[in-house]
Order: C-alpha cells, then sequence, then structure tokens
C-alpha cells in the first residue's frame, strides 16, 4: 500500500518554499532504478530567501536547527517539482547534512536533526529514517545548512 504523504503534508499545515532554481551544472533530481537521489538543498524561506549564517558566531544551534527543518521542506518543494510524485517516495535512505559552523562548534547531528524529524512526521518512523552523516563546514552563499538525500521508491 502506498502511504499518501501529500495527505500527511496537507494535514500537518506545512507550506513548502519555492522550489530552488539549480545554480550550476547538476540535476536537482534524478531518479536510477528505484532510488531518487535529490541534490543539496539550501534553506529556502516562503519568500524566496534563504537563512544564513554561520553556526556558533552568527546564529545559534536552534535557529539552525530550525534551518534545517526549512531545508527539509524546501527537498520536499524540490521532489514534487522536479520528480512530480511525493506519493511514490517509500522510504528515506541515505542523508547527508552539512552545517555552516565555525571550528569550535561541535553539534552538527544536533542541527541535521531538524531535517530528520521532519522526514518522521512525513513519512513515519520505520521509513522517515535512514543511514545519515551530519558534517561541518563552509557552505556557498554562506547558507546555515544544505542538505542532500537519497529516497527509496515504491516499485
Amino acid at each position: 500500500m502506498i502511504t499518501k504523504h501529500s495527505e500527511t503534508i496537507k494535514k500537518m499545515g506545512l507550506i513548502l518554499p519555492p522550489a530552488p532554481k539549480p545554480v550550476g551544472v547538476y540535476r536537482p533530481t534524478l531518479v536510477v532504478d528505484h532510488f531518487l537521489y535529490v541534490s543539496g538543498q539550501g534553506p529556502i524561506k516562503n519568500d524566496g530567501s534563504l537563512i544564513i549564517g554561520k553556526v556558533g558566531s552568527d546564529i545559534n544551534k536552534v535557529h539552525a536547527k530550525e534551518a534545517a527543518r526549512q531545508v527539509g521542506l524546501t527537498m520536499l518543494s524540490t521532489i514534487i517539482s522536479h520528480y512530480g510524485n511525493i506519493d511514490n517516495v517509500k522510504r528515506v535512505v541515505k542523508v547527508l547534512g552539512m552545517v555552516n559552523a565555525t571550528p569550535s562548534f561541535e553539534e552538527h547531528p544536533y542541527v541535521i536533526n531538524g531535517f530528520s524529524e521532519l522526514m518522521v512526521d512525513i513519512f513515519g518512523p520505520e521509513m522517515g529514517i535512514g543511514v545519515r552523516s551530519a558534517v561541518g563546514m563552509n557552505l556557498p552563499h554562506n547558507i546555515a545548512v544544505e542538505i542532500e538525500a537519497h529516497f527509496e521508491l515504491h516499485k
């Protein structure tokens, strides 16, 4: 049975920001066999602007976690815009979370939980949790968080 993730999104009252246009030579999404790969996404607000700042100096970990959740909303928008069918997504497989952080900041997993918790809310506790990495680095345009993810599709 295919779960209606679109209905879950609607019931939760989530507002998805506009899907970003590629700013380089890459595809926003790519399907290979029964896997959907989503390129790195930044935290886009509903007005199309970015959440920026370095965690540990410009923004705190709570605001960074909110930015990671916003990346999740951005990614859902990208999937719907470029793949088209969020209900065909079966599960989260792999997440790479990158936090724009100072060298002394060490709570990258806490920040990326903002994304992961949203995926659990959408796909459920079994299918919303995949394998994950959370690392700190400098990010383009000073965005607070960037996340890429792989999803399994229903066959």
